[in-house]
């Protein structure tokens, strides 16, 4: 099934409610004329109508090339019955020659009347062409309309007719999708596959039950002993599962390496030996079992210790799922402000997700693990890996979270989050309002984390790009490194209509400011249209010389490897995803704890810290009108205590954070030893709600 059919498909079935009916990224009520510069041409609306077949049309039209080349090349054009196809010349076109085919009816039509131009967006690809003449050009934009309508109502027609034959019911949404399902020709190869996908679920469920059965064992022999083995041993290096397929890209290489110790052991199972054998378990038991701060050997214990009771109390799910957002207009409030700061417009709750760009800051030492194991490696090469691993698990959170934005922190804001079981302490403030400066730090006996960060936000049309300035601080005491790096581009895409998706690109420079020994630069790739993988990530350690001694690669969403494909080790993987976690904003275990708030934590923060905030508390739980209100009472307070300081030409000062001499905001050490002595009952902070 193509995805042109599916985005068809989903417009048809799909109907937003008539308060917020959308036409290929507009809303209903924009008409042509009131666009001053692209203009959305209207699709077929309502039902089926009487569409008369629309003549041929043949001629010459200039093509942008594809990236990375540049300017535009004359092509020979044909367009009948809302299919165009394009080769260098009529005969070649004829002969079958193409050099591509664009279905109209399935494809966003604007218009740049100016500039005589004609874009056609067919989701894999955008077709941008370009008309000398304006006669010309009214011209193919009228017979453009007119098939593309044709080409619609026959899908439609189609659809229905379909259903008639197929079900017995009414012209409903399913019936179509059915019908459509019913005549296509890859139902042979989807139900094999969804026989093979059915087998696969009932191995897995199989393995979950053993698995239950081996977690109520008072005791497990062979597991203690592979417990024994690993304190012994330490971890042994990754192994690569044997297998003849060509690897002819990296995405396809990934899924071929799992742990070799990465096994269930029972005493009296000979059906969970044979599961042992299926490349099913080996590919799944990541997200079954918890892997120890190495990633590569089971720790299970018979007896819980005092930090998994601790891991047990803390909450998996949120009060309430997400809110819906199909009936906000997003082009309303977006589209004054193309090319604008984006941090300066306010924005519906809704649109928010209940956590805070200070606890986003924290997400990023999800798996601080990374930095625990370089603080015991010796080598300084493999010391450099494991920092540019942590450096790209900073990342993998975002991947599910592209419908949401986190709520802006008010000037003075605070946020403290006290992780024994992961062994660090960590403290955010936000420093400065205009611009948006959010500075961190956190400390454990292993590494000391810290960064200020600034970003700048804009708005593209179908796109919203993030811009981080700013620096990532990481020291390790044992060895004197202190290591630097910068952030990445991230883009959201599909802001207006469709599923949105996230994307980073650009490239991360890793540098250990006290040695010249070794660097590193790890680079993400930006997706291009006539490539399929997404979300790639390359990188190299190398040393002084530039010599590289290290290669790494993976996706930023799912894990990292070192050395070449076929024989490589995987570094890092992230985390198994929560349940229903599409109706929680798309937050991982660790983001649904961030804004978790203990009663035995609650007398011991600050006034000022992010989880008393009452608008960001109200979405949560799920009361949205209440959210909004308090929202906009707090952003008024900030507003206004912002007059106070400009009418007595003061300056804010930030409570918990100074300024170094690089310009940069670094921790002045007093907030923890505030929290201990006097506590902050009695200190003075600003009424920030």
């Amino acid at each position: 099934m193509g995805q042109n059919t599916l985005k068809f498909l989903r417009k048809i079935c799909c109907p937003l409610p008539e308060s917020c009916q959308w036409e290929e990224g507009l809303p209903s009520n924009m008409t042509m004329t009131q666009s001053t510069h692209w203009e959305i041409v209207e699709g077929l609306r309502g039902g089926l109508s009487n569409v008369q077949e629309p003549e041929k049309q043949a001629g010459y039209m200039l093509k942008k090339r594809k990236w990375p080349m540049k300017g535009w090349h004359k092509r020979f054009f044909y367009l009948d019955k809302g299919i165009l196809k394009y080769a260098k010349c009529a005969a070649d076109v004829e002969k079958g020659k193409l050099h591509g085919c664009i279905d109209v009816g399935l494809s966003v039509m604007a218009i740049k009347k100016k500039a005589k131009c004609i874009d056609l967006d067919a989701e894999e690809n955008i077709y941008h062409l370009k008309i000398k003449s304006q006669e010309l050009f009214d011209e193919w934009v009228s017979k453009l309309r007119h098939h593309r309508l044709y080409r619609q109502n026959e899908i439609r027609a189609s659809l229905a007719k379909q259903s008639s034959l197929h079900s017995p019911l009414s012209f409903t949404s399913q019936a179509k999708v059915t019908a459509w399902l019913q005549s296509s020709d890859d139902m042979d190869r989807c139900t094999k596959e969804l026989s093979v996908c059915e087998a696969q679920l009932l191995e897995l469920n199989h393995l979950l039950r053993s698995m239950e059965v081996l977690h109520r064992t008072c005791s497990a022999p062979a597991i203690n002993a592979l417990q024994k083995q690993d304190s012994s041993d330490g971890s042994r290096p990754l192994v690569h599962q044997a297998s003849n397929e060509s690897r002819a890209s990296i995405t396809e290489s990934l899924s071929e390496f799992f742990d070799a110790q990465e096994v269930l052991l029972s005493a009296s199972s000979s059906e969970n030996e044979v599961r042992m054998k299926s490349p099913l378990f080996f590919s799944s038991i990541n997200v079954l079992l918890k892997v120890s701060s190495h990633a590569r050997v089971i720790r299970w214990a018979p007896k819980l210790t005092k930090m998994s009771r601790t891991l047990a109390r803390r909450r998996s799910c949120l009060p309430s799922p997400s809110p819906n957002t199909s009936n906000i207009s997003l082009w309303n409030i977006l589209k004054n402000n193309i090319g604008k700061d984006l941090s300066k417009v306010a924005m519906p709750v809704q649109l928010n997700e209940p956590l805070n760009t200070l606890q986003r800051l924290c997400e990023e030492l999800e798996y601080s693990e990374l930095l625990d194991k370089a603080a015991h490696t010796q080598d300084p090469f493999e010391r450099m890996v494991y920092i540019a691993t942590f450096a790209v698990s900073g990342y993998a959170s975002s991947y599910y979270r592209a419908g949401g934005k986190p709520f802006n922190p008010v000037l003075g804001e605070t946020y403290e989050c006290d992780r024994p079981d992961k062994g660090f302490c960590f403290v955010a403030e936000q420093v400065s309002h205009h611009p948006p400066i959010s500075a961190c730090h956190a400390e454990s006996k292993n590494f000391i984390f810290w960064q200020d960060v600034r970003w700048r936000n804009k708005f593209w049309g179908k796109s919203m790009e993030i811009v981080p300035v700013g620096t990532t601080h990481v020291v390790l005491p044992g060895f004197g490194d202190h290591y630097e790096w910068n952030k990445v581009t991230a883009c959201i895409h599909n802001i207006l209509s469709g599923q949105r998706w996230i994307e980073h690109y650009g490239e991360i420079s890793i540098k250990n400011s006290n040695s010249e020994k070794c660097q590193c630069k790890v680079t993400f790739i930006k997706a291009k249209y006539w490539n399929s993988s997404m979300n790639e990530v390359e990188g190299a350690v190398t040393d002084h010389k530039g010599k590289v001694v290290h290669k790494l690669f993976g996706k930023w969403h799912e894990g990292m490897y070192c050395g070449s494909p076929p024989s490589a080790t995987c570094i890092w993987r992230m985390n198994p995803m929560p349940p229903d976690y599409e109706q929680y904003y798309g937050f991982t275990k660790f983001a649904m704890e961030l804004n978790e708030l203990d009663p035995l934590t609650k007398p011991l923060l600050p006034p000022t810290d992010t989880r008393l905030r009452l608008d960001q508390r109200l979405l949560e739980e799920g009361n949205i009108e209440s959210a909004e209100v308090q929202k906009q009472r707090i952003e008024q307070l900030q507003r206004e205590r912002r007059r106070v300081l400009e009418d007595n030409h003061m300056l804010h000062q930030p409570r918990f954070f100074q300024k170094s001499r690089d310009d940069t905001w670094v921790s002045n050490n007093t907030y923890w030893e505030l929290r201990k002595d006097p506590g902050f009952s009695n200190f003075d902070c600003p009424v920030l709600w």
